[in-house]
Formats: structure tokens, C-alpha cells, sequence
């Protein structure tokens, strides 16, 4: 029978919720392919509680669908060669390349940034004779000519400014308040293809190219593109993103791969098929570039390799995931090594230099997609977050420095207040907004604290069962033998505190050299662990192919050990934060389907009585009830998981449960178990009919 659940729980829709199931549905995103389950990760969680290195290959193996897309793509890559023209003009021109993105596609763009383009440039000015053939053609400050721009500036490489994702004129502001002009090149991109700042920025780089003419429109296309992950059919329904989709003054370059290996987590292959292609558009530009004016032996000598084709250079994808296909023991260990030390409550600290955005990337992103305490501030007195990542700097203004190649620029609320003022016009949005710019300005680099020094190793040093894991690339691995280099002091300050040590090492030595450095380490082997990857600096004088193995590695190793913590159901992301328009509707579908999943059994049916399915609007308004009781507790509690527990427990007893007690049930039991118990289809092998 039909049970109100809304009337067993004693719950009111919130204003904020019937707003948000009838005037929000352009943000009901359950039909997004990105956001279904992925058939190859269906019973990740419960895999990986038994065989970390099935997990592990269950994992990975999705990112062979990335490389199906890449070989689509090779076969046409008119688009592609059509953007990497248009960066190549751009540096010859003296025109800037905008890059903006938001969530991780944001972070994609700061790493585009800060460490791929930047690096690149202040490497080649060191090469004085190979400087002075370019000086003359190329502008003196060509490593600032890229602007990596993420929806609310640096501060939101920290965490999601709640609100700003949802406006389009956030991403308009951004662009005219960075000075981007007609003739620039724009690449604009979004995991899903549908979120608003992100359009909001397409869109004002298109006005730039008013009164809109024949040609004017063919060169907005020459130099504006839109790069996202989802069928254009499936977009076509949304408002906003129709409106770029339909215009043909905007070129679109579709990567598709399918469903995330984690659902609707983004950050996977979305991300990096997307941070893979745009690397290797930014590498084909320059080489057009520097063609004009070097030998191919001194091409050759940066690395590039002769000229070849899209589907040659795609290739090297293949060997990357070649290398994790089947994670080596180490991989596996590292995953155990990282999960046992937050099980027994203790902490982990990432350093790196050349690899730190790429690392400080994925440490970052594990807060909002498993709903952990956000990177401690400076007023932190105790650590909060498992995680913190270090660099070396003298203090924290060198630690941001070297962390983005450049000084912090955060949004001035003189500045985009009175636009956010005057032109918003939802009450909730405005409301977040505002507040959200409170907390985005350029003070805000003053709270975060990255620095190797003594004030931090005082505060949030390493005890006793800690982690520290060190990142090295290229060069930097050879400074390990070296006492003094900061990466031997990291290590050794931990081993010297009796914590246990990790070691990531992305060069071309072999395994021997490796061996005869780490020998030397006093490292033990079993609290300790070293990785290597082998690979050429040949053919990839950006490093896309390393900071592309090392973004599949840590987001592959990074959620194993979340799901070896509960943080992961099955192959849902059970504790997502709900903290925008967005994931509020992501996490709405996943209480939905979990509980309706369960209740529709014949288990169930048989137990507990004939039940129906409950609505989308029936979840929203729980949803929202589990948000107003989270927020008013100090513990860190998921609002979906509480919403799934409360919800059944009702359904089952057929009165009246307190979220207290949902949340005494999650404390004693977890979701994952409790599901467990009440849906046999999730069991350990069992997979979606």
C-alpha cells in the first residue's frame, strides 16, 4: 500500500524545498549519463572490503572508456586542430588564453595553468639560445598569457563557494573583471555540460563579438570553445545548456566517455579526459609555435616529438592506464597503508613541488565528493581535516606562490556586490551568494597555510601513526640521497616521529637506480611504501602524460580508501555534500533510488508488506529536513544517508522515527551494512539485473 511517508516522518515541505521541486527542475539532473552507474564499479564498496586490489582494477578498468573516445576523436580531429591554430595565433598575436572552469573543471584550470603552461615557459626562457630566436615574436610574459579561472578565483580551490556555481553571472564578472578581450581564445568547460557559471562565461565571451555579422560570428568559432562530458541529446532539455549547444558561433568539442567509476563523480574520467585533451591542444599549439623558429633536434631536446598525428599522440593514454591496469602490490599496500591510519584515527600529510597542484587537486576534492572536513585553517587549533598538503615556502605567501606560480587573486566584494545586488534575482541564490563572496577575496590566502616550517611542523607536525606521503617528479627524485633537499627532511622528520612514509616517484630511471636511492632511506617495509613509474620525458614536454598518471592514481587510490571507510555504497557517493542546486538533486535521486531499490523487493514486500515507491518531491523534502538537522550539529553527519536510514525505518515500523534515531542507527550500524541487511541485491557479487 501507499504509506505518506511525509506524514509518518511528521514532516512540512520546506519553502526551500517545494522552491526547489518546482521552480528548480533545469537542475534535476538524474538523466545526465554522468550521472548513472557505472556497471563495472556496481558493488565497488563491498569488493574492496574483501580485495583492495580487485577495487583497485575495478576502478581503473572505467578509464578504458576514455580511451575509446580518444580513438573516436583521433578519427576526426578537425575541432582539435582547429583550437590548437587558434592558441598558436594567440601567442603570436600577443592575445591571452582564458581557461575557466568550475568545481573540478576549475581545478583543471589552474593546472592547466599552473602546472603545465607556466612550468613550460620559465623552463624555456632558462635556455637563454633558444630565448633570443623567440624573444622578438613571442611577448616577454608569455607564461602569464594563460589565465587558468576557476567559478569564485583561487579561494574555491580550497572548497565549493556555495551559490556561485548556480549563476550565470558569476562567470560573466569573471571574465570582464580578468580583462578578457575580443580575439582571445576561450575554453570553457564543464563535467556535465550544464553548469550555469560556466555558460554564464561562454556566453559573455560571445558578446564580445556584438554586432554579431557572418564574420564576426566565424571568428568567435575560430577562437570560443565549449569542452564538456555528456550526449547533446541528453543536454538538449536544459535551458542553458541548449542556448550554447544551438549556437554555431560556439564550437563544441564533446568528450563523452559514459558513467563515472564513482556515480556522478566527476572528477574521474570526466575531468581527465577533458584535462588530457586540452593538454595535449595547449602542446600541439606551442609546437606550432616554436616550429617557426627551432631545429627538430632542439624540439627534440624539450621534448617534442616530430610532428604526428592526434590518434599517435592519444596513444600514449593507453600506456598510462597500462600501467594501473593491474595495480602492482605497492598500489594496493598504499591504499591499506592510507585507510588503516584514518581507521585508527590519525592523520595524513602530502608534500610535493612540481606534482603539488595535481596533489593538492585530489586532497582537495575529497572533501566535497565524500563530505569531509574541508583543508584546516590557520585558526584551527587542532587538525580537523585527515588531510593536509605541504610545499616549501619560507611562509604562507612562498607556499601560495610556488603552489600557483603566481600571486593569489581571490573576488573583491567592491567589485562584484553590486552586480550580485542588482541582477540576482532568486532570494536562496542571492542569499548564498553573498555570503559565499564574503569568504572569496584575496585575505582569504591568509588562512590556509601549505608552508614546510617550523610554525606548522609546531601545530599539525606528525605523531605517532600518521602518514606522510611524498610526491617527487623527474628531477626531484635524485634530491631524495640529498640530506638537505626539503623532500629527504619531510621524509626523515616523519620516520623520525614513528609515522609511516609513502613515496610517488614519476621519472625515467629504472627500477634499479630506484632501488639504490630508497635503499639508502631507512625505510620500513612494513609500515612503509614506495610506488615508481617509469616514463619518458620524450614526447611529452609539457608532462601531460605525468600529471595525467598521477591524477589517475590518486583519484583511483583516494576513493578505494574512501570506500574502505563507508563513504561509498555500492558505487554511490552516499556521503556527497549537497552544497549547490546540483548536488542537492544528485543527492535527492540517490535517496531516492536507494530506498526504492530496496523497498520494491520481494524481500522486502514479503517482510514488511506491500509498499510503492516514494517521489522525488517526498525525498527532496527529507532531504532538506536532514539538512536543517545536520546544520545545527557539531559532528560531521551526511544529510543522504541519514534521509535513507530514517526514511526505511519509517516504512518498516510504519510510525513515527526521530532523526536522532536514524542517526544512532547509522553510528552503530552504517549505511553500507544497514542497506546490507534490508536489500539482498547489494550484496557482496550481486550486481543491477
Amino acid at each position: 500500500m501507499k504509506q505518506n511517508i511525509l506524514h509518518l516522518l511528521r514532516l512540512e515541505p520546506s519553502s526551500r524545498s517545494v522552491d526547489y521541486v518546482q521552480n528548480k527542475k533545469q537542475f534535476h539532473l538524474h538523466s545526465l549519463l554522468t550521472e548513472k552507474r557505472h556497471p563495472k564499479t556496481w558493488d565497488l564498496s563491498f569488493v574492496i572490503e574483501h580485495d583492495i586490489g580487485e577495487g583497485l582494477r575495478q576502478i581503473f578498468a572505467v578509464d578504458d572508456d576514455i580511451s575509446r573516445r580518444l580513438e573516436e576523436l583521433a578519427k576526426d580531429p578537425s575541432v582539435l586542430l582547429q583550437a590548437a591554430r587558434a592558441l598558436s595565433q594567440a601567442i603570436m598575436k600577443g592575445k591571452k588564453i582564458y581557461v575557466y572552469g568550475c568545481g573540478s573543471t576549475g581545478r583543471l584550470a589552474k593546472q592547466m595553468e599552473s602546472a603545465v603552461w607556466r612550468p613550460f615557459w620559465q623552463m624555456l626562457k632558462t635556455k637563454q639560445r633558444l630565448w633570443n630566436r623567440l624573444e622578438s615574436s613571442i611577448p616577454g610574459d608569455i607564461e602569464d598569457r594563460l589565465i587558468g579561472e576557476m567559478t569564485g578565483g583561487d579561494r574555491a580551490l580550497i572548497s565549493a563557494l556555495e551559490g556561485f556555481e548556480d549563476l550565470e553571472i558569476v562567470g560573466r564578472l569573471q571574465l570582464q573583471e580578468r580583462g578578457v578581450e575580443r580575439g582571445d581564445v576561450v575554453f570553457c568547460i564543464t563535467e556535465g555540460g550544464e553548469t550555469s557559471s560556466v555558460i554564464g562565461t561562454i556566453k559573455a565571451a560571445l558578446d564580445l563579438y556584438e554586432p554579431r555579422t557572418a564574420n564576426t560570428a566565424q571568428d568567435a568559432k575560430k577562437n570560443l570553445y565549449f569542452i564538456y562530458n555528456n550526449p547533446d541529446e541528453v543536454l538538449q532539455p536544459l535551458d542553458r545548456s541548449r542556448s550554447v549547444l544551438e549556437n554555431e558561433a560556439i564550437t563544441k568539442i564533446n568528450l563523452t566517455t559514459g558513467p563515472q567509476a564513482i556515480t556522478g563523480s566527476t572528477r574521474m574520467q570526466a575531468t581527465t579526459v577533458e584535462a588530457f585533451v586540452l593538454g595535449v591542444i595547449l602542446e600541439f599549439g606551442i609546437q606550432r609555435v616554436l616550429t617557426e623558429f627551432l631545429s627538430d633536434k632542439e624540439l627534440a631536446d624539450l621534448g617534442f616529438a616530430q610532428m604526428n598525428e592526434w590518434g599517435e599522440r592519444f596513444r600514449a593514454f593507453d600506456v598510462i592506464t597500462a600501467l594501473l591496469r593491474k595495480p602492482p602490490k605497492h598500489i594496493e599496500r598504499f591504499t591499506e597503508l592510507e585507510s588503516t591510519t584514518y581507521k585508527n584515527r590519525r592523520f595524513a600529510t602530502y608534500f610535493g613541488k612540481k606534482a603539488l597542484i595535481t596533489v593538492f587537486i585530489d586532497c582537495a576534492e575529497r572533501s566535497p565528493t565524500f563530505h569531509l572536513h574541508p583543508l584546516d585553517t590557520v585558526r584551527n587549533k587542532q587538525r580537523n581535516c585527515w588531510i593536509q598538503v605541504w610545499t616549501e615556502g619560507e611562509d604562507i605567501d612562498e607556499a601560495w606562490h610556488n603552489f600557483l606560480g603566481r600571486q593569489f587573486h581571490g573576488l573583491e566584494e567592491e567589485y562584484y556586490k553590486p552586480y550580485f545586488l542588482d541582477l540576482i534575482e532568486d532570494v536562496y541564490l542571492k542569499e548564498a551568494a553573498l555570503k559565499s563572496l564574503s569568504q572569496a577575496g584575496s585575505d582569504q590566502k591568509n588562512l590556509y597555510d601549505f608552508s614546510f616550517t617550523d610554525k606548522n611542523i609546531m601545530t599539525r607536525g606528525p605523531r605517532s601513526g600518521d602518514l606522510g606521503v611524498c610526491v617527487c617528479c623527474d628531477e626531484e627524485v635524485e634530491t631524495l640521497a640529498k640530506p638537505d633537499s626539503p623532500f629527504s627532511r619531510f621524509l626523515r622528520f616523519f620516520k623520525d616521529h614513528d609515522a609511516s612514509v609513502a613515496l610517488i616517484l614519476i621519472d625515467d630511471r629504472e627500477a634499479r637506480e630506484i632501488e639504490a636511492i630508497t635503499g639508502r632511506m631507512n625505510l620500513n617495509p612494513d609500515k612503509d611504501v614506495v610506488i615508481h613509474f617509469g616514463m619518458s620525458v620524450e614526447g611529452d614536454p609539457l608532462g601531460i602524460n605525468k600529471q595525467t598518471l598521477l591524477k589517475i592514481l590518486l583519484n583511483g587510490h583516494s576513493t578505494a580508501v574512501m570506500a574502505r571507510m563507508g563513504r561509498v555504497v555500492g558505487n554511490t557517493m552516499t556521503h556527497l555534500n549537497p552544497s549547490n542546486l546540483k548536488l542537492i538533486g544528485r543527492a535527492t535521486s540517490l535517496i531516492k533510488n536507494h530506498v526504492n531499490d530496496t523497498i520494491l523487493t520481494k524481500d522486502w514486500q514479503q517482510t514488511h508488506g506491500q509498499t510503492e515507491a516514494i517521489s522525488y518531491a517526498e525525498v527532496n523534502a527529507v532531504l532538506f529536513g536532514a539538512m536543517e538537522f545536520v546544520a545545527d550539529r557539531d559532528e560531521q553527519v551526511s544529510e543522504a544517508e541519514l534521509s535513507i536510514i530514517r526514511i526505511l525505518e519509517a516504512l518498516k515500523s510504519k510510525r513515527f522515527v526521530r532523526w536522532e534515531k536514524a542517526l544512532q542507527i547509522h553510528r552503530e550500524t552504517g549505511l553500507e551494512h544497514y542497506l546490507e541487511q534490508h536489500n539482498p541485491k547489494l550484496r557482496y557479487g550481486k550486481k543491477e539485473n
